[in-house]
């Protein structure tokens, strides 16, 4: 596959003597053309389901490079690729094999992961007796629920528990409401509620597995990957800028300053996933380190989109389709870092170990 401008891989570490099958070359590809078609992420997202990675599985590097490469090439091809392999993570820390979960007739599966909760609405679930359960409510923030074929859903099974759940988004009880998504980040990925209504669901894991194990703190990282590659992207741009004509000091200040933000939260991303392999992101290790990269990331997106804008001024914005869209998609995208929020709950994690971290 012939290598298009703009798709070039990522690399959390010098590549060395990597075999040639790592194939970031050919993901990149892929996901640039994408172009922002959900259909077309969906498919890559398909393809790319049975080779890249779960995390830890002693490749955890390679997957956040994947998640960074498709990223870096275009954002809707990695939001749709990141939840459908988180989901499949998922399903494989459960013991369960998702082809035993799809139709009969065979058709490809797409997955999602909807685990969001927002005030005012919830979603409930009921034993039904023969190892079903029902799900009645509304469930928020649920990334192309009219697109994909299956979705893991946590839901209340009382006031004070959750449990995970698989469905099977052509259930006539279930309905989303695509209707809703205004955003001008990320278009081709409506993320609005979704009802349910007495759908059948089938239970994965106890009530609180979801949340408590080793997995969601490593799926939270990799989000992070796709936010970091999302930044190169942008930062890609200001670095073709200074070779198109000579720099004055500005702009060789602010290729300088990305360098350093972006090198940072690699280097971040490339000691996770070493501590994930070696088996040292696990329990309370686990949601500290996640919680560290991702704050780190975010900030590092934030200062490369302020730098980028600051370096290039308006002109892609007005004129350049795909960078005007890459900072739409990812300023959206980031958001699923809570900013000043997520800094309090880490300060708050920090306090409670009454251990100084410094």
């Amino acid at each position: 596959m012939t290598r298009t401008e703009g798709s070039e891989p990522v690399w959390l570490t010098v590549p060395g003597n990597r075999p040639a099958e790592v194939g970031l070359d050919d993901v990149a590809t892929a996901a640039y053309a994408v172009n922002g078609d959900a259909g077309r992420a969906l498919e890559l997202s398909r393809a790319l389901g049975g080779s890249v990675p779960r995390p830890g599985s002693g490749q955890t590097l390679r997957l956040f490079e994947t998640l960074a490469s498709l990223a870096a090439a275009d954002l809707t091809a990695a939001r749709v690729a990141e939840a459908h392999l988180d989901a499949l993570a998922i399903l494989d820390q459960a013991g369960l094999d998702p082809a035993g979960l799809v139709p009969v007739d065979g058709a490809e599966s797409s997955w999602g992961v909807f685990a969001a909760e927002a005030a005012k609405v919830r979603l409930n679930a009921k034993p039904a007796g023969g190892g079903e359960w029902r799900l009645d409510g509304t469930k928020p923030w649920c990334s192309l629920a009219g697109s994909l074929s299956h979705a893991l859903v946590t839901a209340h099974t009382s006031a004070t528990t959750r449990r995970l759940f698989v469905v099977d988004l052509t259930d006539p009880g279930i309905t989303a409401r695509t209707d809703e998504w205004v955003g001008r980040g990320l278009p081709a990925v409506p993320s609005g509620p979704v009802d349910f209504l007495d759908a059948v669901a089938r239970p994965v894991g106890d009530d609180g597995w979801y949340l408590h194990r080793p997995g969601f703190a490593w799926g939270g990282i990799g989000v992070a990957a796709c936010w970091w590659g999302g930044a190169i992207g942008l930062a890609r741009g200001v670095w073709a800028s200074v070779l198109d004509r000579e720099p004055d000091q500005i702009a060789l200040a602010h290729l300088g300053a990305l360098d350093l933000a972006l090198t940072s939260a690699g280097t971040s991303l490339a000691a996770a996933a070493a501590a994930i392999d070696a088996g040292d992101a696990v329990g309370e290790e686990g949601a500290l380190l996640a919680a560290r990269v991702r704050g780190q990331v975010a900030r590092t997106v934030d200062e490369v989109i302020r730098r980028t804008g600051h370096a290039l001024g308006p002109a892609p914005l007005a004129f350049d389709a795909r960078h005007a869209a890459r900072v739409s998609d990812l300023q959206l995208y980031v958001r699923q870092h809570h900013a000043e929020r997520d800094d309090a709950a880490l300060g708050r994690r920090l306090r409670e170990t009454g251990v100084s971290p410094w």
